[in-house]
C-alpha cells in the first residue's frame, strides 16, 4: 500500500475487525466520496464552511469518488453495523488529502452522521449499479429470448406439466414466456428503485437533523442528481422511517430474488430441452463452448445455464441475509447496514454478469432440433384433449389409456373405438392445437 492517508480511527477498526478479509464494496466507498464532495460544496454555499477549505475537501472527495484511493479503505465489511468505521475512514482519508486546516469531523463530516451518510451511500450504490448494470443486462437477455421466440414460433413440441406429457405448444411460445419473466423482473426492480432512491441524508444521528442546515440535504441531493445523472434520488417519505430501517433495500433484494427464481426456471428448462443428444429430450441444440468431460469424448454440457443456476442460488441466499439484516434494526437505526450492502451489491453484480453471459453465450446460439421437436410433438397422447368437445372426456380417456398401454398410435386406437377418420384428422392438427384459443375454431 502507498503511504497511509487514514488515521487512528481507521487503524482501530482494522485491528478490531479481522473477520473476512473482504472490504466494504467499492461502489459504497465511491459514493461516500461523492457525498462528502457535494456536502462540502453545499456547506460552503450555506456559509457553514470556509470556501477555500471546502474546495480542497471537495477535490479530495472527488478523487475518492473516482476510485483513485480504494487501497486506503481496508476496513472489513463485517464491522460496526452503522458503518461508522467506514465513514470515519472516508473522513480521515479526505481530510489528509485536503491538507492543513481540514478536520475529519468538524469539516469533512459537517452536517452529517454515519447514521445517515453511510446508508445513503449504500442506497446510491445500489441505485446506480441496478440502473447502469443490472437493468441493461436484463434488457439484453429479454431481447435475446424474444428474438428466439419469434424465430421458433412455428416449431411445435410436446407441452409438459408435472414433468408429464401435456398438449402441444410451440417452442416460440415457451420462449415468449421466458422473455416475459425477465421483462416483469425489470419492472419489479424499477419499482423498488423508487424507494431505494429516497435517502436518509440530513437526518444525522436519529432523524432529527441536529447540527445540519435546514437546506443542506435537499441541496446535496440536487447536486448529486446533477453530477450522477440518476433521476430517482429523492428525499425520504419520513425522516424517521428513512433513518430507522432499510426496508427499501430489503424490497430491492426481494425483487432480485424474484429475478433469480425466474432465471432458475429458464436455465433449467433450457438445459433440459438441450439434454441428450440421444438419451435426453433433445429438442434444442445448445452452443458448444468447451469440453464437457475429461474422460468422455465428445460430451458437451450446458455450462452457462449451470452458472446461472449457481448464481441464482447465491442471490437467493444473499436475500435471506438481507432480510435478516433488515429486520434487526432497533428504534432510530438499523445496525446491519454493511451486511445488507455486501449481499445486495453482490447480488446485483452477479445477476448482471450472469444475465449477459446467458444472453450472449447460450440464448443467442440456441438452434432447434427439428427431428427432436417433431418426435416430441407427435409422441404426446395429450393431443386427445382436442377431441373432448366432440366425443367427451371419458371416451377420450379410454382411447389414451389403450394407446398408452399397448404402445399403439393414438389415431389407430381412436379409429378402432369408432372415431371417424375425417374427424380425427381434422381435429388432431398439432399446429392448430398448439395455437389453442388463438387458432380458428373448427
Amino acid at each position: 500500500m502507498a503511504d497511509k492517508l487514514y488515521g487512528g480511527e481507521t487503524e482501530k477498526a482494522v485491528a478490531n475487525f479481522p473477520i473476512s478479509g473482504e472490504p466494504v464494496p467499492a461502489p459504497v466507498v465511491h459514493w461516500l466520496g461523492r457525498i462528502k464532495a457535494a456536502s462540502a460544496r453545499v456547506n460552503a454555499e450555506l456559509g457553514k464552511l470556509d470556501p477555500r477549505v471546502a474546495e480542497r475537501i471537495a477535490a479530495a472527495a472527488d478523487a475518492v469518488g473516482r476510485g483513485e484511493h480504494d487501497d486506503q479503505f481496508p476496513i472489513d465489511v463485517f464491522q460496526t453495523g452503522s458503518g461508522t468505521s467506514s465513514n470515519m475512514n472516508a473522513n480521515e482519508v479526505i481530510a489528509t488529502l485536503a491538507g492543513d486546516g481540514a478536520h475529519a469531523n468538524d469539516h469533512v463530516n459537517m452536517g452529517q452522521s454515519s447514521n445517515d451518510v453511510f446508508p445513503s451511500a449504500v442506497h446510491l450504490a445500489a441505485l446506480e449499479q441496478a440502473t447502469t448494470e443490472l437493468l441493461p443486462a436484463l434488457e439484453q437477455l429479454e431481447r435475446a429470448l424474444a428474438a428466439k421466440s419469434d424465430e421458433f414460433q412455428d416449431y411445435v413440441k410436446a407441452g409438459r406439466t408435472h414433468l408429464m406429457d401435456a398438449v402441444p405448444v410451440t417452442l416460440g411460445q415457451e420462449f415468449s414466456g421466458y422473455a416475459a419473466q425477465i421483462r416483469l423482473g425489470q419492472a419489479r426492480v424499477r419499482s423498488a428503485l423508487e424507494r431505494v432512491g429516497q435517502l436518509p441524508l440530513g437526518g444525522t444521528a436519529t432523524g432529527t437533523g441536529l447540527n445540519t442546515h435546514p437546506e443542506f440535504a435537499a441541496r446535496v441531493r440536487e447536486l448529486l442528481t446533477q453530477e450522477s445523472g440518476l433521476d430517482r434520488i429523492a428525499g425520504p417519505e419520513d425522516p424517521f422511517e428513512a433513518q430507522g430501517n432499510r426496508d427499501a433495500l430489503v424490497e430491492l433484494s426481494g425483487a432480485l430474488k424474484v429475478v433469480a427464481v425466474s432465471l432458475t426456471k429458464i436455465a433449467q428448462d433450457i438445459a433440459l430441452m438441450g439434454s441428450g443428444p440421444r438419451a435426453g429430450l433433445g429438442e434444442i441444440y445448445l452452443p458448444e463452448l468447451q469440453k464437457g468431460s475429461s474422460i468422455m469424448p465428445g460430451k458437451v454440457n450446458p455450462v452457462i445455464p449451470e452458472v446461472v443456476l449457481q448464481v441464482a442460488a447465491q442471490v437467493i441466499g444473499n436475500d435471506t441475509a438481507v432480510t435478516i439484516g433488515g429486520m434487526q434494526g432497533q428504534f432510530e437505526l438499523n445496525v446491519r447496514v454493511p451486511l445488507i450492502a455486501r449481499n445486495l451489491l453482490q447480488s446485483i453484480q452477479l445477476l448482471s454478469t450472469a444475465s449477459r453471459a446467458f444472453a450472449e453465450k447460450t440464448v443467442a446460439g440456441i438452434e432447434p432440433n427439428e427431428t427432436g421437436l417433431a418426435r416430441s410433438a407427435a409422441s404426446t397422447l395429450a393431443v386427445a384433449t382436442a377431441l373432448n368437445e366432440h366425443i367427451g372426456y371419458d371416451k377420450a380417456t379410454t382411447i389414451v389409456k389403450k394407446a398408452a398401454e399397448s404402445g399403439r398410435l393414438l389415431r389407430e386406437v381412436a379409429l378402432e373405438e369408432g372415431i371417424e377418420a375425417e374427424l380425427y384428422d381434422r381435429i388432431i392438427d398439432l399446429e392448430r392445437i398448439a395455437r389453442g384459443s388463438q387458432a380458428q375454431q373448427v
